[in-house]
């Protein structure tokens, strides 16, 4: 599974795509006037490019890459991770996104989350936005990181590229477009992706069940392989999957709450009232991107002989389209895992520019500095985090699941409590959010060292629940020493 199988037809539907993507990238340029257009697109998306943005940008390299992978090592069992992350969508578009849509327009018109919470809590003291800011920047880091070593395993294994050279290729279109168009960029180039995503997610998963005789025939396969692949309560090996398993699975739905590419979506749409049919547009893209992935991971078990192992079972897909399709398909389908991967780097070079930019040149130091002037900052800011994190992932062993799962727990856990009680309770001080990002960011990054036990628990588990408790034992303290 090691070759490659670069061909003209590939190579001009990769070119074609990426050519786009930089044509929406000029495009975008030519509308970015200040710094409320590079980060959040002057607050004017539409229900349509919210909901594709968001989801892309949230689902990224790992759908066609790290799940599929997930599933093909894992059986059924991956299914309880696909549970847990349509729950955490649907509770965020539901609960988080038309309050945070208003919250951050109401104070003070803010345009990253670090600075929502110094506007929430009046922070005088700007703590609550330097600790704020440098989590976002530190779990960005490695989230970032994912999203190149995605692309270095895709253009590695199609054009056989060393994987060096492959991850500097896909930085550098990532940087390029991010650079130039900010925030409407990024968006227009997400709708895009996921639109090409969902279609290779539903069409390919079709293809595969024809080729292999039907629904019947593939699961009865499956069955003569292990029959253990089939029961979503057993490992691979017949051991029943214990508790802290299945809720570390499910667990992964509470990262929603706090990812701030995600966040940022709900705080450019137009208006809060379009968010419901944003939420529609969404849980159909998800449902359906969802079980399709699970879905090519599982009918992979079979046609592989030998079966994959270690790093290569995340390249079941790309190894797939090789076995089945012919060039023009598997061009689109291969630019599909491109578009997935560039759809959330992007959104994460977005905004960790934003924070870079807005909460650290500006509010540190240059307090008066021009539109345009925050607007170059930003567009430097992204040059250097991806060149960071182009060298953190250069380890071609490295696993995509593995980088997104530590910082989506990262930011679930520092900011996920914080931002939903921010918005329902009035009652939280600028003492229980600094508290409540601290020790959710820590507990994530201490929890993640420890094993054995109660430790094998999901990181984002004990640090959602550290968090929440500690924003309310000090908001209740400050509260208290208030009236004393």
């Amino acid at each position: 599974m090691d070759g490659v199988f670069f061909n003209g037809t590939i190579a001009a539907t990769f070119a074609g795509y990426v050519l786009a993507m930089l044509i929406l990238g000029v495009i975008a340029y030519r509308k970015t006037a200040d710094l409320s257009d590079y980060i959040l697109g002057g607050r004017k998306l539409n229900s349509f490019v919210t909901a594709l943005s968001a989801e892309a940008s949230d689902m990224s390299g790992w759908l066609l890459l790290g799940l599929p992978g997930y599933a093909y090592a894992a059986g059924c069992e991956a299914i309880w991770l696909a549970v847990g992350l349509l729950a955490g969508t649907y509770l965020n578009w539901r609960f988080v996104a038309a309050r945070l849509r208003d919250y951050t327009f109401m104070e003070g018109d803010s345009f990253t989350i670090s600075e929502y919470l110094e506007a929430r809590f009046q922070d005088t003291s700007r703590l609550l936005r330097l600790i704020s800011g440098i989590f976002i920047l530190v779990f960005f880091m490695f989230y970032t990181t994912s999203g190149l070593v995605a692309g270095g395993k895709l253009f590695s294994a199609v054009f056989g590229l060393s994987y060096t050279k492959a991850v500097i290729l896909g930085a550098s279109t990532v940087i390029l477009y991010t650079f130039l168009g900010g925030f409407l960029a990024v968006c227009w180039t997400d709708c895009v992706q996921g639109l090409l995503m969902l279609l290779a997610l539903v069409v390919f998963p079709l293809i595969i069940l024809q080729d292999q005789g039907g629904w019947l025939h593939t699961t009865d396969s499956l069955r003569a392989v292990n029959p253990e692949l089939l029961n979503p309560f057993t490992s691979i090996d017949g051991q029943a999957l214990s508790a802290i398993s299945i809720f570390s699975l499910l667990g992964w739905g509470l990262g929603y709450f706090g990812q701030p590419h995600i966040l940022t979506r709900f705080m450019a749409i137009r208006s809060s009232s379009k968010i419901p049919r944003a939420r529609q547009i969404a849980m159909v893209w998800v449902v359906l991107g969802m079980a399709g992935s699970v879905l090519i991971g599982m009918l992979g078990i079979n046609l592989f002989d030998p079966p994959l192992s270690g790093a290569d079972t995340e390249k079941v897909f790309i190894f797939l389209v090789r076995a089945l399709l012919h060039p023009i398909p598997a061009g689109i389908c291969l630019a599909a895992i491109l578009a997935a991967i560039m759809s959330t780097a992007d959104s994460q070079l977005l905004v960790s520019s934003s924070v870079l930019a807005e909460d650290f040149y500006k509010d540190l130091f240059r307090k008066n500095a021009s539109q345009r002037e925050l607007v170059w900052a930003g567009r430097l800011a992204v040059v250097f985090i991806a060149v960071w994190a182009g060298l953190l992932s250069l380890n071609p062993e490295s696993m995509v699941l593995d980088l997104v799962a530590y910082a989506w727990a990262g930011f679930g856990a520092a900011f996920g409590p914080t931002i939903l009680l921010s918005l329902f309770w009035k009652r939280m001080t600028r003492n229980g959010a600094l508290a409540g990002v601290l020790s959710g960011g820590l507990t994530v990054i201490i929890w993640k060292h420890l094993e054995g036990g109660i430790f094998d628990l999901y990181e984002i588990i004990p640090g959602f629940l550290f968090s929440a408790v500690a924003i309310v034992l000090f908001s209740l303290h400050s509260r208290f020493k208030t009236r004393m």
